[in-house]
């Protein structure tokens, strides 16, 4: 376990690093007693920084949930990490490329609550129950940790890599469909890159909710009612460069576009 001025240190380079578009080494070439406990802690430190400059915490996001994603990064364990305001864009957004770092893009549902879900043994019936709606929505990977040689204490440490998010489509009661089945083409720059089926996500998108109200149980916090979950990609992350056109189709759920300038 590593002290807590390390962790400051550390959530000091990342911040750094995200201002800049940097990336730093390896934290565990660096650090290899660093824990994933010590990693939270490393991403605490940043979520603190981002509400005490005034940013609103809009939800969470999960990761490394489906077997596509976990054979991408060689990480066979989830992670979450945390989503400001200011990182949300609507459909048809036009991006700035350039604030992100490493950007790549996944297929994800989002799960919008009406109620708080809370740990440590919260199932997916009570995410459906606490449900308002389900949409269609992109993630933006955006890595400020060295890529090659990742692990999950790496990968958690820079706030699960997330960079931001788009969402759109046609927002559905979680009872309306059968999740497990919702499945969506993706496109860059009118040429589809690959397909997925939610069920990927764990066999179901919401029990990765639910295993994200039980692991921040154990780090004494919960969902709560308005939060905007990202449940996990079923798709491999795409690679996007400026100038590209991002489009994923969910059928009847609807599609979301966007474009990096």
């Amino acid at each position: 376990m590593l002290s807590k001025q390390q962790h400051t240190e550390i959530a000091d380079e990342l911040a750094q690093a995200e201002r800049d578009r940097s990336m730093v080494p390896l934290l565990t070439k660096r650090f290899p007693e660093m824990t994933v406990d010590d990693s939270y802690a490393v991403q605490a430190q940043w979520v603190k920084r981002g509400l005490d400059q005034g940013r609103r915490l809009a939800g969470r996001k999960i990761g490394l949930t489906s077997k596509v994603m976990q054979e991408a990064t060689g990480i066979t364990e989830p992670d979450y990490g945390a989503i400001f305001a200011d990182q949300i864009f609507d459909n048809g957004a036009v991006i700035d490329h350039s604030r992100f770092s490493n950007v790549r893009i996944e297929v994800e549902l989002a799960f919008v609550l009406k109620e708080p879900v809370k740990g440590p043994a919260a199932t997916v019936f009570d995410v459906l129950r606490a449900t308002e709606y389900v949409v269609p929505a992109l993630e933006i990977l955006s890595s400020r940790i060295e890529m090659e040689g990742r692990t999950i204490v790496d990968t958690i440490a820079d706030n699960a890599a997330l960079g931001g998010m788009v969402y759109g489509g046609n927002p559905v009661a979680p009872d309306a469909v059968d999740l497990r089945w919702v499945s969506a083409l993706l496109y860059r720059n009118e040429s589809i890159e690959d397909t997925g089926v939610a069920a990927a996500v764990l066999n179901h998108p919401a029990t990765g909710v639910a295993w994200l109200a039980n692991k921040l149980h154990a780090h004494g916090d919960s969902l709560a009612a308005g939060d905007i979950i990202l449940a996990g990609s079923f798709t491999k992350p795409m690679w996007v460069y400026p100038g590209d056109t991002v489009h994923a189709d969910f059928g009847d759920l609807g599609a979301i576009t966007c474009q990096f300038q």
